[in-house]
C-alpha cells in the first residue's frame, strides 16, 4: 500500500494594509522615546555638570541595558501566551515604564540621577521594542515581511522627526531655551512630557488594534517543525578561553597605562562572555542562560557574517549621538558652555539635525525598494551605509551649519538602510519559535559596538584628537566605510537574489 504523502502546512495568510499599518503603530511612539532620548540626554547631562569626557561612560547604561534585556525578553516572550496574548504584555509592561522615566528624566536634580533615569528608560523602551521585531514574523509570511519592516522604518522616521524637532520648535513658540542655574530648559522638559504622551497612546493603539496568532497556529503554519532544537555548543569552551584570554590582556592594559575606567566595562564583558561560553560547554543545564549562550554560539551562517555589519554600522551610529551635540555646539556654534545662548542654539540644531537625517530617511524608504530590485539587498546597503559614512565624514569640512543639513542626508539614507535591510538578510533564516529570542540575540551586535564606543572613544579622543568631539564623528564616518565592505560577505536570500 502507497503511503499518504503528508498534507502540507497551510500558508500564513497575508495581511491587509492597514492590519500592518496597527501592527506596527507603535513603534511611532517607542522611536518618539529614542529620539529624544538620542537627541537631548547628553545635552542634560551637559547642563547637570558632566564634561565632554565623561559623557561617553555615562551613556554605557543605556547599550548594557539592552544586552541583558533582549534576549531575556526575546526568550520569555517565546513562552508566553496570555490572555493579551504573546509579545503585547511586553508592550504594555514597557510603554508603562518608559513613560514614567520619560515624565521623570527632565526633573532629574543631580547627574547620577539622571543616569539612573537612563537606564530605566532604555531597559523599559528595550521591553516593548525587542518583541516588536519579532512581532512582524509572528504576524506576515515571508513575502510580506520586507513590507512589515519597511512599515515599522516609516514610524521610526516620523516619530523621530517630530521627537527631534520639539525643543527647536518650542523654542521657536516662545518657550524658554536656556537652562536655569538648577535645572533643565523647559523647551527640553515640555518635549519629554510629550513624548511620554505618544509613546504610551501609541503602542496602546498597538494593543487594542492587532490579535496575535496562538503558539498552536504558529506551529500549524511550519507543518509542526519550529526549529526549537538546542544548539550544539560543545566546543564553545575554544571561543570562551580566547575571549577570556583578551579581556585579561585588556584589564592589565588598562592598569599598566592608566586608561580610561570605562575600559573596564570592555574588559569585564570580555571575561564574562568567556567565562559563560566556557560554562556552557559543560553545562547540562536547559534553563535560559544555558539556551540563549547555546544559540549565541550556534547562531546562523547569516546571522554570524551579519555581526559585522553590525559592528561597524553601530559604533558609528553610537559616536554621532553621544558626541552629536559637543561636536557641533564646538565648532559651528563656538560655545562648549550649557549655559550659554549660542550652546543652547547649537543643541537644538542638534535636534533639527536628528530630525532632518530621519526625514529623509523617510523619503529614502521609498527609494531603497527600487534599489534593492536594481541591485540586491547587499549592494543597496553597501551604497546607503557608504552615504551615511560621506555625510559623517563632511562634518570636518563645513563650518555653516545649514549646510550640515546636507549632510544628513547621506546619514537618513543609511538609517533608513539600516533599519530595514539587515533584517531582510537575516528573518528567512531563522526558526519560528526562536524568532524571539534570535532577535534578541542579534541586539548583541547592536550593544556590542555601542559598548565599545562608550568604552573606547574617550581613550582615542583624549590620545589622538586633543579631545574635540568633532573628530568622534569622523571616526564614525570611516566605520560606516568598513561595514559596507563586510555586508560583500552576507549571503543574499535566494528569493532575492533572483527576483
Amino acid at each position: 500500500m502507497t503511503a499518504t504523502p503528508p498534507r502540507p502546512a497551510p500558508a500564513k495568510p497575508a495581511l491587509s494594509f492597514w492590519q500592518i499599518w496597527n501592527m506596527c503603530f507603535g513603534f511611532l511612539g517607542i522611536q518618539f522615546g529614542l529620539a529624544l532620548q538620542n537627541a537631548n540626554v547628553s545635552r542634560i547631562f551637559q547642563t547637570l555638570g558632566a564634561d565632554v569626557a565623561s559623557i561617553p561612560g555615562l551613556w554605557i547604561a543605556a547599550p548594557a541595558t539592552g544586552l541583558i534585556v533582549q534576549p531575556i525578553i526575546g526568550y520569555c516572550s517565546d513562552r508566553t501566551w496570555t490572555r493579551l496574548g504573546r509579545r503585547r504584555p511586553y508592550f504594555l509592561a514597557g510603554a508603562v515604564l518608559a513613560t514614567l522615566a520619560l515624565l521623570a528624566m527632565p526633573n532629574a536634580p543631580a547627574l547620577w540621577i539622571a543616569a539612573g533615569l537612563l537606564w530605566i528608560m532604555d531597559a523599559s523602551i528595550n521591553v516593548s521594542m525587542e518583541p516588536f521585531r519579532a512581532f512582524v514574523g509572528d504576524q506576515l509570511p515571508e513575502r510580506q515581511r520586507p513590507l512589515g519592516y519597511t512599515m515599522q522604518s516609516f514610524f521610526i522616521g516620523v516619530g523621530a522627526v517630530v521627537a527631534s524637532l520639539l525643543p527647536w520648535l518650542l523654542a521657536r513658540l516662545g518657550v524658554a531655551n536656556v537652562a536655569p542655574a538648577d535645572g533643565i530648559p523647559d523647551t527640553v522638559k515640555y518635549s519629554f512630557y510629550l513624548g511620554g504622551l505618544v509613546l504610551l497612546g501609541s503602542v496602546l493603539w498597538t494593543i487594542v488594534r492587532s490579535r496575535e496568532y496562538s503558539p498552536g497556529e504558529l506551529r500549524g503554519f511550519t507543518g509542526g517543525e519550529d526549529g526549537a532544537a538546542p544548539a550544539d555548543a560543545s566546543r564553545a569552551w575554544r571561543f570562551g578561553l580566547l575571549l577570556l584570554a583578551v579581556g585579561v590582556a585588556v584589564l592589565f592594559a588598562i592598569r599598566r597605562f592608566a586608561l580610561e575606567r570605562e575600559m573596564y566595562l570592555l574588559a569585564g564583558g570580555l571575561v564574562v562572555f568567556g567565562l559563560l561560553f566556557a560554562w556552557r560547554s559543560v553545562t547540562r543545564s536547559r534553563g535560559m542562560l544555558a539556551q540563549v549562550m547555546g544559540d549565541l554560539y550556534g547562531m546562523p551562517d547569516t546571522m554570524r557574517r551579519l555581526a559585522w555589519v553590525q559592528l561597524f554600522t553601530w559604533f558609528a551610529l553610537f559616536a554621532l549621538w553621544i558626541y552629536a551635540t559637543a561636536a557641533v555646539t564646538a565648532v559651528h556654534f563656538g560655545s562648549a558652555d550649557p549655559h550659554s545662548a549660542a550652546y543652547n542654539e547649537g543643541a537644538n540644531w542638534v535636534g533639527v539635525l536628528f530630525a532632518a537625517y530621519n526625514g529623509f530617511a523617510a523619503l529614502a524608504a521609498i527609494a531603497i525598494p527600487w534599489m534593492v530590485r536594481r541591485w540586491g539587498l547587499r549592494i543597496s546597503h553597501l551604497l546607503n551605509l557608504w552615504l551615511g559614512g560621506a555625510g559623517l565624514l563632511s562634518f570636518l569640512l563645513v563650518r555653516d551649519p545649514h549646510w550640515l543639513l546636507a549632510s544628513m542626508v547621506g546619514v537618513g539614507f543609511a538609517w533608513a538602510s539600516i533599519l530595514s535591510l539587515p533584517y531582510a538578510l537575516l528573518s528567512d533564516d531563522l526558526p519560528a519559535a526562536k524568532m524571539g529570542v534570535y532577535m534578541g540575540i542579534f541586539n548583541f551586535f547592536i550593544v556590542i559596538p555601542q559598548l565599545l564606543a562608550a568604552s573606547v572613544l574617550g581613550l582615542l579622543l583624549r590620545l589622538c584628537f586633543h579631545g574635540q568631539a568633532i573628530w568622534a564623528l569622523a571616526l564614525g564616518g570611516a566605520s560606516l566605510i568598513v561595514a559596507g565592505l563586510f555586508t560583500l560577505r552576507v549571503r543574499e536570500p535566494a528569493r532575492e537574489a533572483g527576483a
